[in-house]
């Protein structure tokens, strides 16, 4: 597969996900995604986007300011 924005090559990588939401901060580290070898731009599958989704609304409920969670280890 090609970078969408370069047309550099993806290579299985993984990344760091930062959300901001009202005043609360939800980092999810270890997110698996593909990673342009030329220009760095990430890319996720829909199966992790729909994932992030689920941690980020699950956490949103129960954070007052700042969260750090793994990928790997939530369940969604």
């Amino acid at each position: 597969m090609k970078c969408f924005f370069c047309k550099g090559e993806l290579e299985n990588s993984t990344t760091t996900h930062v959300v901001t939401l009202a005043g609360c901060i939800i980092i999810v580290k270890n997110v698996p995604c593909e990673r342009c070898v030329q220009c760095g731009e990430t890319f996720f599958s829909d199966d992790v986007t729909e994932r992030l989704e689920h941690i980020v609304q699950n956490l949103r409920a129960i954070v007052t300011e700042i969260a750090v969670v793994n990928y790997t280890d939530r369940i969604a």
